[in-house]
């Protein structure tokens, strides 16, 4: 059992960690996490905040075990599934990385991120028409996705089908227009 000033002083090394993270000092929130003690206490966050620490440093491989084990205690913490994604899409392992997003896709089935990172994820492991479903999906849901398309290397396996062309070239969902009554 966690006392209640230990409770206190994990939640600031906790913070602390985030404000590193946030500032974009990686190694830092990773001396904050170690102040923790022993790994095998953290809270889903604290594996959370450890993994994305790895992952900002490019530590990929390292950052699966953390990932994982914060997604095990938080399995519906959209951002853990999509950081342990990450990691899984750059150590190769593209069938977890699919898994890890169909879960987040479970969580927040709007959520076009969700949609465009399976339809890069699809597109490399070679299947087109589950790549450009997802990636119509992503579009259709926020048309602004388009704009990413071009730079985005992962869709290189699927740009010379007709059918990627033709879903560029659909005209984008007009906005919503508000009036007004004067």
């Amino acid at each position: 059992m966690v006392s209640f000033r230990n409770r206190i002083r994990q939640t600031k090394l906790q913070r602390e960690a985030e404000g590193y993270l946030e500032l974009g000092l990686p190694r830092q929130a990773l001396n904050a996490l170690a102040r923790l003690g022993d790994p095998t206490d953290f809270e889903g966050h604290a594996f959370y905040l450890w993994g994305e620490a790895l992952r900002e440093l490019e530590r990929y491989v390292e950052a699966v075990m953390p990932l994982s084990r914060a997604a095990e205690i938080e399995p519906n913490n959209v951002h853990v599934l999509f950081a342990l994604g990450w990691c899984y899409k750059r150590t190769g392992q593209i069938d977890l990385a699919i898994n890890s997003l169909e879960r987040a896709l479970v969580t927040k089935p709007a959520e076009p991120l969700v949609h465009y990172n399976l339809a890069c994820y699809w597109s490399l492991a070679g299947d087109k028409s589950r790549a450009l479903e997802f990636l119509a999906q992503a579009l259709d849901i926020d048309p602004q996705f388009r704009q990413l398309i071009d730079d985005e290397p992962d869709f290189d396996t699927v740009r010379q089908d007709p059918l990627f062309a033709a879903l560029l070239q659909m005209p984008s969902a007009p906005e919503a227009r508000t009036t007004r009554d004067d």
